[in-house]
């Protein structure tokens, strides 16, 4: 009897144990890329390999619902374990109200990021680290190489040049230009990638932060009438047109140019693996000018700090920090990676990426104006709508801007 229970407590505790390897760890993981989905995929399944037990369920929103939607979950005590985060006053905010566990300590990689992309990534309240940065962005124009072969054209160096090709492309009936103006954030793209040339990028950028300027700058109108000049180029009816729709005409090569940011390409290749495109920075008054592209850290990896599964969140955070995700993001998604040593030789696009970086600049609202309300951003979106609409001037787009802005920044107080 007494080898029975013995034999009966060996079983049981056997059992007991199975049980314990048995359970799985699954996170919750989202992400305001739904294009990206189906790689992230990928991605984590070869996480969940070199971890077993660990499962990661991947959610992904409409990015401008995204902000809302997260939110809302963390307040709630509803949020996912790990989250693609906003880079700097995107993620002051969720920072400084508790919704983001700081990361020193749970992801030593860290310490060997550089110091560009860790600050979109760091509270400038408390100096602490609360997202793994994933990847640096740079815009620019796109355009089809197919188009430009069939018409004769060469890329422009100025913006009179510009011009002359965007009017070549709609006279062949092409859509010169895919960008509307439905949601005021591609505006405000536009605005990154064609208007720095035209204010003074770093020296406009450095003025104006210091508060020795201020948006009501003719250099900065100036720049705001340089993009209006573009209206006869887009689409018809293009207050309308959305971002999906921009995407969908470039894609499909009914449009010549997209003017928007390095993050489009790895989603151009996977929709229309046949497209041919080029990317130019852009253009500027006069032949020889430098040509400046705004830079900009794009988002971070974060841990939710109300999650139950921290352990498990650190593991994936650690994987997001590894060159396996540097190498996914410049081969796959087509970005350049924030992760050191991620390998940049097999992807042209890239190469040509950095080589636009030789001239950049900050880009002005995400990256000075976005850590009190109303955000920059948000203030240049809701003008620009009615500027491109023809309801609002240059001036007083200006205008709205910066009496937006004065409201809490103290370097534009100064009496």
């Amino acid at each position: 009897m007494r080898i029975k229970r013995i034999a009966i407590l060996a079983l049981v505790a056997t059992l007991a144990l199975g049980n314990v390897f048995a359970q799985k760890t699954e996170l919750n993981f989202w992400t305001w890329r739904p294009e990206d989905t189906e790689k992230y995929q990928a991605l984590l399944a070869s996480f969940e390999k070199q971890n077993p037990g660990v499962t990661v369920k991947i959610s992904a929103f409409k990015n401008t619902e995204y902000n809302t939607i997260l939110s809302a979950a963390l307040a709630g005590g509803s949020g996912p374990d790990v989250f693609q985060s906003r880079a700097y006053g995107g993620l002051e905010t969720f920072a400084q109200s508790g919704y983001l566990e700081p990361l020193d300590a749970w992801v030593p990689e860290l310490k060997g990021f550089d110091k560009a992309p860790l600050g979109g990534a760091t509270s400038i309240k408390d100096g602490k680290v609360y997202g793994v940065p994933f990847a640096s962005q740079t815009l620019f124009v796109f355009y089809n190489k197919a188009i430009y072969k069939e018409l004769g054209l060469k890329v422009p160096e100025t913006w009179d040049q510009f011009l002359a090709n965007l009017a070549a492309c709609k006279k062949a009936g092409y859509q010169a230009l895919a960008n509307g103006g439905k949601e005021g954030w591609t505006l405000e793209v536009m605005m990154g990638s064609l208007a720095p040339n035209f204010y003074g990028a770093n020296d406009f950028f450095q003025a104006v932060v210091a508060g020795k300027t201020n948006f009501q700058d003719p250099r900065f109108k100036g720049a705001m009438d340089k993009l209006k000049e573009l209206t006869p180029y887009m689409p018809d009816l293009f207050m309308g047109v959305s971002y999906t729709d921009m995407q969908a005409s470039f894609i499909n090569e009914m449009a010549a140019h997209f003017v928007g940011g390095s993050f489009e390409a790895g989603y151009f290749s996977s929709q229309n693996p046949k497209l041919d495109f080029g990317i130019f920075a852009g253009p500027v008054a006069k032949a020889g000018d430098p040509r400046h592209v705004s830079v900009y850290a794009d988002g971070n990896f974060s841990m939710n700090s109300g999650s139950k599964k921290k352990d498990a969140a650190a593991k994936l955070l650690k994987f997001f920090a590894s060159k396996e995700t540097g190498n996914f993001f410049i081969n796959e998604l087509k970005q350049v990676s924030a992760v050191p040593g991620a390998d940049t030789s097999k992807s042209p696009y890239i190469k040509e990426v950095l080589s636009l970086q030789k001239f950049n600049t900050p880009y002005i609202f995400l990256v000075g104006f976005r850590y009190n309300q109303p955000t920059g951003s948000a203030l240049f979106q809701s003008a620009a709508q009615g500027f491109f609409a023809g309801t609002l001037s240059s001036a007083d787009l200006c205008k709205q801007i910066q009496d937006g802005i004065a409201t809490y920044y103290a370097p534009f107080q100064k009496k």
